[in-house]
């Protein structure tokens, strides 16, 4: 074992645990996941804003909380709005070691929270906000949000009326706000993730994680495939890791094996429904996406 690997090791081993048992999570869910790898980078001194989402659930009933961090819960579209009202708060009281987190769903960040996220990065807030997205809104029963994959099935695109477009790209959204940082992360890579949120922690601004937490019940997959899901998803091109800053240099941080996209949609029930044809127009989504990235990166075409 190299040095370094032995230090990513030893983090993972030795960071406080802030998410304790007893949470109300599903089996397997990517969500919880995320949040564990999140404070174990973050640490304690960290308050943390969630609005409506499978997290303002899987955290415990009112009033216990399986976290240990100040935790508010606030209304669906307010949680880069508390948030910056959290940290002015802090700043007043002279509390600039206090990290600031919004965590928040696909549905809570792509839809209904997109407007304060926007003007929160628009004004510059120094808060981490972190969208997990499990592509849907699971919490209340797996409807369609503006983050579900092209063709992918939900109770509101049901299999005869699958989604129709594809997956909105947030994060070049976000980075047209020339915030400081964006970043994409997965919990198939949690070092690379906690990684991400120890230099979010050091910049000064407004910063944008983006995590993919698959949901075995959303994704009609077993619960203890999971990590193995999230992987091929960015082993095919289809949710690719990499950096932006300042809303102009992007850099790759993983480089993705290759493999086809149909390895990663055939393995997940919300797609069983595709045709050939169907996968086919998934698949020059995906690469379209890539090759713009690659460019973006200024790196060969793949």
């Amino acid at each position: 074992m190299t040095n370094s690997e032995k230090g990513k090791k030893d983090f993972f081993r030795t960071g406080a645990e802030l998410m304790g048992p007893g949470h109300l999570a599903c089996q397997g869910c990517g969500a919880a996941m995320a949040m564990r790898y999140a404070l174990k980078a973050l640490g304690g001194n960290t308050i943390i804003a969630v609005p409506a989402c499978c997290w303002s659930v899987i955290a415990g009933p009112f009033p216990y909380s399986n976290l240990e961090i100040p935790l508010f819960h606030c209304a669906f579209e307010t949680a880069a709005a508390t948030a910056s009202g959290i940290r002015a708060a802090l700043s007043v009281k002279g509390r600039d070691d206090v990290t600031v987190l919004a965590w928040a769903g696909d549905g809570g960040t792509f839809d209904i929270g997109f407007q304060a996220l926007s003007g929160a990065a628009e004004r510059g807030e120094d808060i981490i906000y972190c969208c997990y997205d499990n592509e849907a809104y699971m919490n209340t029963g797996i409807q369609r949000s503006s983050a579900t994959p092209l063709g992918a099935w939900t109770t509101t695109s049901p299999e005869d009326f699958p989604k129709e477009v594809p997956k909105k790209d947030i994060d070049r959204i976000m980075a047209e706000h020339r915030i400081p940082y964006v970043a994409t992360a997965s919990i198939a890579y949690p070092f690379d993730l906690m990684e991400k949120f120890k230099k979010a922690k050091k910049i000064r601004g407004t910063k944008f994680l983006h995590i993919l937490a698959p949901c075995p019940p959303g994704w009609r997959v077993a619960s203890d495939v999971t990590v193995e899901i999230a992987r091929l998803a960015t082993d095919s091109r289809v949710f690719p890791i990499f950096e932006i800053f300042n809303g102009t240099r992007y850099v790759m941080n993983i480089e993705p094996k290759g493999i086809q996209v149909e390895e990663y949609v055939r393995r997940q029930g919300r797609f069983s429904h595709l045709t050939t044809d169907d996968i086919e127009r998934i698949k020059g989504d995906v690469l379209w996406r890539w090759n713009r990235l690659v460019e973006d990166c200024g790196r060969s075409g793949p």
